[in-house]
């Protein structure tokens, strides 16, 4: 068994994104694996074509590079004939914490969190109940090879994360939302590609919710955290400066 897992933020690059996963694909059907968990993310090409301009092509070739090159790996492990249950993870909360994306102060003090969401909902889960939930697919055995699930911990609008951050930092936070254009023009690294992820979030949200099933999660992973759960246990690793 092998739970198998590329990290795009490392080299920013979907060509060696594919790469590896080939490799690995390939090193699964070599050794006989008997169960593979592929990591993987919606292609969003798919649903937003190179040629719709409703967001920038980048690279060239990708809408979501990092979304895009794990969906399209999705077919070296059925080609490779390695027996795979494909894993849709979501929105990872630690990014509130190790990216700070979390609430901000600003000028006159207050905390403000923004996210380029509007009104729509975010999919998200504490990184450490995706190999809990992992554990809990490869409790139930092959049986659910060639399948395709999708874990969540929630499922919250910018409103609704503002108040748990509230709550667990004893002050009042205000959610503000950000235009896209905004966002990928954000002197960070990989913008763009965020960017366009939190569009595709908002303009398919519901698509996205549907595939992510909070209870069946539970399920696998009984400890599945709550993101007001995973606030107040973080609260104090979460930076506001």
């Amino acid at each position: 068994m092998a739970l198998i897992v590329t990290f795009y933020w490392d080299h920013f690059s979907p060509e060696k994104e594919l790469d590896q996963a080939r490799s690995m694909a390939n090193a699964a059907k070599e050794h006989g694996l008997e169960h593979v968990i592929w990591s993987t993310l919606e292609d969003t090409r798919q649903s937003v074509p190179l040629s719709d301009d409703r967001m920038p092509t980048l690279m060239g070739n990708y809408k979501v590079p990092h979304f895009d090159a794990k969906g399209e790996a999705n077919n070296f492990f059925v080609e490779a004939g390695v027996p795979t249950t494909f894993l849709l993870t979501s929105f990872y909360w630690d990014n509130f914490m190790n990216l700070g994306m979390g609430p901000k102060k600003a000028a006159d003090g207050s905390l403000v969190f923004t996210l380029p969401m509007g009104e729509k909902k975010l999919s998200g889960i504490a990184v450490e109940d995706i190999g809990k939930c992992a554990y809990g697919i490869f409790k139930q055995g092959t049986g659910i090879t060639g399948k395709t699930i999708g874990i969540a911990g929630g499922h919250l609008s910018g409103v609704e994360m503002a108040g748990a951050f509230a709550r667990a930092l004893k002050q009042d936070v205000d959610y503000q939302s950000m235009p896209f254009d905004d966002y990928r023009a954000l002197d960070i690294p990989g913008a763009d590609d965020l960017g366009n992820m939190f569009q595709f979030y908002h303009d398919f949200a519901e698509e996205f919710q549907q595939r992510r099933d909070v209870e069946y999660a539970r399920t696998l992973n009984p400890d599945l955290q709550s993101f007001e759960t995973w606030v107040q246990r973080n609260a104090g690793k979460i930076p506001v400066e």
